[in-house]
């Protein structure tokens, strides 16, 4: 089977690589000359784990395919995949451009019987309006199908996710479709994993009640943490203790300066917006996105309490600036609202982060940009972690207290047990704990 998907972003490009490792002929293409021509040449544009690799094989053995023209793409497959941005938009919503603009275009191609997927994360109704764009830019009747197949890949773990994935959402209202949808998913479906077969509206809430659902339990977890310095509570043993509860789960109860990244932010937006859209406030949603906020003052206070005053020409040494670690992502990350606010106080930054430096440069160019997290530390009055890599799990903490003025840990994901720190000659702050 050839399927067509547009989009060569984060979501089209994993998703045309695995199908590809499924064994299906894929041609992935985007109006980025420049990114097309990278990814000929086995240069993929973003840091995901496992993924350069893939393309690489994927296109050796012929099954993956880059191009610039989307006619060729779209008279090949059987199925289209739309896996363009959706960027939050005036007054949270989603902006969905870039899904008319490819809804117009398939119109114009398509020839022959096609099958429309949106990967996109994309509203309600959404489905709906790209079925009446293609119609009305079809040069003659042609017969299509529009399916709603919403992605579930977190960053850092996407090629597993996309392999091994919890369930596969089907929104399709015709027979054929669904058919269609079931043999591209057929080797999924041989390992036992869950199907959810519906229609095209019910597949579209479902990611963004998902991401909606689980946004909330970061929020309620760092309100907690909030609760616990207070009353003196360790905010990762309540975790655990709640996690063991098998409705509530372990996952997501991880205390921290909030959520960020392409998913959370926006889609908790674009509900919200959509609920009041519809004369109802989604009150739950809207708390979680104050309280999202107010965390990142809370991470400001807490590191500018610890150091003191005054603190004109005191230094912050920064270990992570992505959202979260594997990924060079900083759409949203926290280090984007927490960093300017230390700086807007007098503070000088100095960060590393292991993948994420290039991007963060674009959106914070003031930061000093060190090679490790000892050149990082280097004459500094305190050393925050913002984002919980691997490789800051075990640093040498002899060597860390030997380059810094003063023997400050903040830490904001609680990546160490304060003991340890604190044995080490430390003065150590974390979040919810005492």
């Amino acid at each position: 089977m050839h399927i067509c998907v547009v989009g060569v972003g984060y979501v089209g490009l994993v998703t045309g690589t695995c199908f590809a490792e499924l064994g299906l002929d894929v041609t992935c293409v985007d109006n980025d000359e420049e990114k097309i021509r990278m990814l000929n040449n086995d240069v993929v544009p973003i840091y995901e784990p496992g993924l350069k690799e893939l393309v690489a094989k994927n296109r050796r053995e012929g099954r993956l395919h880059f191009t610039s023209d989307l006619a060729q793409g779209v008279r090949r497959a059987l199925v289209i995949f739309i896996a363009v941005g959706t960027p939050q938009g005036d007054g949270g919503k989603a902006d969905l451009q870039y899904v008319w603009e490819v809804a117009r275009s398939i119109g114009r191609t398509m020839e022959e019987y096609k099958v429309v997927v949106t990967k996109s994360t994309v509203p309600v109704g959404t489905g709906q309006k790209v079925a009446e764009i293609i119609k009305e830019h079809q040069g003659a009747p042609v017969d299509f199908d529009v399916v709603s197949n919403p992605e579930f890949l977190r960053e850092g773990s996407a090629i597993e996710d996309f392999m091994r994935p919890n369930r596969v959402v089907i929104g399709a209202a015709s027979d054929q479709a669904k058919a269609i949808m079931r043999d591209l998913y057929a080797p999924l479906y041989l390992i036992e994993t869950p199907f959810v077969i519906t229609d095209v509206e019910s597949a579209e809430m479902i990611k963004y009640a998902s991401n909606a659902f689980l946004a909330t339990k970061i929020s309620f977890i760092n309100e907690m943490a909030n609760v616990c310095e207070r009353v003196g509570a360790d905010v990762n043993v309540v975790a655990k203790g709640m996690g063991l509860d098998r409705r509530i789960g372990p996952k997501f109860l991880h205390a921290g300066p909030g959520f960020g990244g392409s998913c959370f932010p926006k889609d908790t937006a674009a509900i919200a917006t959509l609920a009041r859209q519809k004369d109802y406030t989604f009150r739950i949603v809207e708390a979680v996105m104050e309280v999202n906020q107010r965390q990142r003052r809370v991470m400001v206070d807490k590191i500018i309490r610890a150091l003191g005053q005054p603190l004109e020409g005191k230094t912050v040494a920064v270990l992570g600036l992505a959202f979260k670690p594997n990924t060079d992502d900083m759409r949203d990350a926290p280090s984007l609202a927490i960093l300017p606010a230390l700086m807007d106080k007098g503070l000088a930054v100095r960060a590393f982060d292991p993948a994420a430096m290039a991007e963060a440069r674009r959106f914070m160019p003031e930061l000093i940009y060190c090679d490790d997290a000892y050149h990082a530390a280097a004459g500094a009055d305190c050393l925050v972690v913002m984002t919980e890599w691997n490789q800051f799990r075990n640093l040498d903490w002899d060597k860390i207290k030997s380059v810094m003025n003063r023997p400050l840990v903040i830490d904001l994901r609680n990546v160490y047990r304060p003991e340890r720190v604190r044995e080490e000659g430390f003065e150590y702050h974390s979040v919810g704990r005492p």
